[in-house]
Parts: structure tokens; sequence; C-alpha cells
């Protein structure tokens, strides 16, 4: 029978005696690298997240050198991890905590909490990590192994299963080393409990319930399905006097804040043709003469609620554009600028 007590003992000790996960965010006690790490991590594989936390902890080392910086440079170094929103975040709230007060990290929970993009998880993990607070984290990799250890089936994304399981984290969470208790509990998640669990080395194997009846793939439950729908993106890569047409997102949308070149968005594939005698095309180049380069393979992106397909057009054009929020910019200057994902692998290519 599964029991709190053999649970938080028997993860203490497997976490001390395991030395393999050593990575320079682990105990560490600094809240902003501590912060940076997290922020990372979120809907990140350690293994990536580790090149993005080295190079960023280096470039920006305090909150203040994010604050001051220009934005595309934290957004360069983001470009390629994806939910961008993150990014943002990270310098709304690094402009808060210079200006605001005073460089000063906060020290409470509460006032963690009031930092923008940092919910419960992230703020019980500064807290536990830096200060020794007794907050519980709770994460997808938590999640998965209360769910399983105990045989809790109650699904994980509902109101019922977070006040369920929010509960069950504070009261196993040891008070007297909360951050290493938090630290253990997520990389026993990440690296043992994996959604592929490696229960024949598990040292809590003897009483899980999940694999003492064989239901490790069925834990944890979700209620909701994910529904996804397709996009289409051709981009147009205008060119001239050696120059090319960019512009920065600004709308709410997925990308925001990163760059991309002129962009045309159909509900459905399109031919060159198709697009050629579209509205929105011939609204950009007008009477201009332009060039057919050349078309790009087709590139798909897979996000969370979306899959991106599309393709880049490159075209010549001998007179300018008037295009509103375009800006003509050479190939050095783009290379500074962060772009999505999508973009980059074609640039790349």
């Amino acid at each position: 029978m599964a029991s709190k007590k053999f649970f938080t003992k028997e993860l203490l000790q497997w976490n001390k005696y395991d030395n393999d996960r050593v990575m320079p965010w682990k105990y560490e006690k600094d809240p902003f690298k501590i912060w940076i790490s997290e922020i990372i991590l979120q809907q990140t594989r350690v293994s990536q997240g580790l090149e993005y936390y080295n190079r960023f902890i280096k470039r920006f080392p305090t909150v203040k050198t994010i604050a001051i910086a220009p934005e595309h440079e934290v957004f360069k170094l983001w470009e390629g991890l994806g939910y961008y929103t993150r990014c943002k975040n990270i310098i709304e709230s690094a402009k808060y905590i210079s200006e605001e007060l005073n460089g000063n990290f906060p020290k409470t929970y509460e006032d963690i909490l009031k930092l923008k993009g940092i919910g419960s998880y992230t703020a019980s993990a500064i807290a536990s990590f830096a200060y020794k607070l007794p907050y519980a984290v709770l994460d997808g990799n938590v999640f998965r192994v209360l769910s399983r250890y105990f045989g809790i089936k109650i699904p994980i994304d509902n109101l019922q299963g977070k006040m369920f399981y929010t509960k069950l984290a504070k009261d196993l969470l040891d008070k007297k080393n909360p951050g290493i208790y938090n630290q253990s509990i997520m990389d026993f998640g990440a690296t043992i409990c994996k959604p592929l669990p490696l229960c024949e080395i598990c040292p809590l194997n003897s009483r899980c319930v999940a694999y003492l009846h064989d239901m490790q793939l069925e834990l944890p439950v979700k209620e909701k399905i994910i529904v996804r729908k397709s996009r289409w993106l051709y981009y147009l890569v205008v060119k001239y006097n050696n120059k090319f047409y960019v512009r920065k997102r600004e709308e709410k949308d997925i990308w925001q804040n990163l760059y991309e070149f002129i962009l045309l968005e159909a509900a459905k594939p399109n031919t060159i043709k198709k697009l050629q005698a579209s509205e929105k095309f011939n609204s950009i180049f007008k009477s201009n003469e332009y060039k057919i380069e050349s078309t790009s393979q087709l590139y798909t992106q897979q996000l969370t609620h979306q899959t991106i397909n599309g393709q880049f057009i490159n075209i010549t054009v001998k007179a300018s554009l008037e295009l509103h929020n375009y800006q003509l910019t050479a190939m050095d200057k783009i290379k500074q600028l962060p772009f999505p994902k999508f973009i980059t692998t074609y640039l790349k290519d």
C-alpha cells in the first residue's frame, strides 16, 4: 500500500545518492538564476534548456542587464525555444524589479507570484530553492509521479484534481528541507518516472500502485482533449537593393515580438498562381514589376495547438514597395534579429 511517509523518505534517499543529474541550476540559491532556469525549462527538455540557460546567464548575469538591454537582443538569445511569451514576461519582470524594487528580487512567495508570467509552481520553486520557504511545487513531472505512486485516477486538469493534488503535494513536502524535496521530486519525474517510466530501476516500485497494477501508462488521467488546427503561411522574401522587407509581429498571436518577412496567410494550401491572383498579393505589388526567383520546399512546425505549414517565395523588385510596418533590412542586420523557428529553419537551409 502506498505510504506518504515512505514516499518522502525514499525520494530524499534517492536524491542523496543519485549524483548523475548535476545541472548548473541544481541547488542554486540565487533567485534570479533559479527564475531564469525555471522559465526556460517550462515546455523545454532539460538537454535543450541547458544550452540556452548557459548562454542566457553569460550574456545577462543580473536582472539589471536584462532590464537595460535592447529587447531584440533578449529575444535573439531566446530564438528557437518557442513559447515567446515567456521571454516577454522575463523582460517585463526584469524592468519591474530593476525600476520598482531597486534591483532586489522579491523574497516572499506572495511577492514572487506578482511577477509577470510567474504562477504558483514557479513561485514555489523559487521560494523553496532560494529562501527555504515551505511551498510545494506541482508541475507535469510531479503530477505524474504522484498519480502513479498513489494510483490516483482523478484528472489532473480539472478543478477537483488540482485541489486534490495541491493538498497532497503540501502533505508530502519536507518542511525542514523544502528545496531539496522539491528538487528531488522534479528530478525523479524527469529521469525515472518519465512518460515512459524506468520502473525496473525505480527505488519506489515496491509500493507504487501504478507499477504493482501495471497501469503506469494510464496515469495521470487528463480530462481535456487538445484540438489542433492547421495554418498555412506563405512568406514573400522580397529583395530590393540587396535588402529585404521585414516587420516585427505585434499582434497577440503566435510569435509575438519576433520578426518575419511579408506574410500571406491562407485557410488552406495554395499554389503560387493562386497566391499571385489573390487580392492581398496584388495590393502588395500594385503596378510594380516583380520577378519570382525561386520557391522553397514545404516547411512544417508543430506547436501545442497548431500545425504551421507554408513556403517561402523569393521575389525581386526594381522599385520600392509601399508597405505599412515593414522595413527594408540588410541581411547582416536580419541575422541579428529574432525570428520564429519556422523562419530560421528556412534561413539556415
